[in-house]
């Protein structure tokens, strides 16, 4: 009983690291912060495509709508992996003053698979059964 109360809070708190910061950036009311070049302009190169960062804050709203109401967990968790192994490496090979968060989103977002890991059993058979 005790890990589906952290389980809860887990579920949240990552639903609530991603949504919010991704609507205030389609809002434009989040503060840019200032990057370290290399940071800036990997930053930059992800603007100037035109496509790359509506795709990510579309799917941050998603996946954080879907782990604060608790529907299709599992789904969000794998449309934000891709997000949360970016993140984790931007922040240790490009921009170490966000370190402390990435662990943090690294961290909950492995806690949750583990916890829904029966719903990931299949992707991970030998041979899968014909449908």
């Amino acid at each position: 009983m005790q890990n589906r109360w952290i389980a809860i809070a887990a579920r949240v708190l990552l639903g609530i690291v991603f949504l919010l910061p991704a609507v205030l950036n389609v809002v434009g009311a989040m503060p840019q912060p200032q990057l370290q070049p290399p940071a800036a302009a990997f930053a930059k190169a992800l603007a100037d495509t035109h496509y790359m960062m509506p795709l990510m804050w579309g799917t941050m709203i998603i996946a954080g709508i879907l782990l604060l109401s608790g529907l299709a967990v599992p789904l969000a968790l794998v449309l934000l992996a891709p997000l949360v192994i970016n993140i984790f490496a931007f922040h240790v090979f490009l921009d170490s003053s966000g370190t402390t968060i990435a662990i943090l989103i690294a961290v909950l977002e492995l806690y949750l698979a583990w916890y829904y890991r029966a719903a990931f059993s299949a992707l991970f058979r030998q041979i899968a059964p014909p449908a």
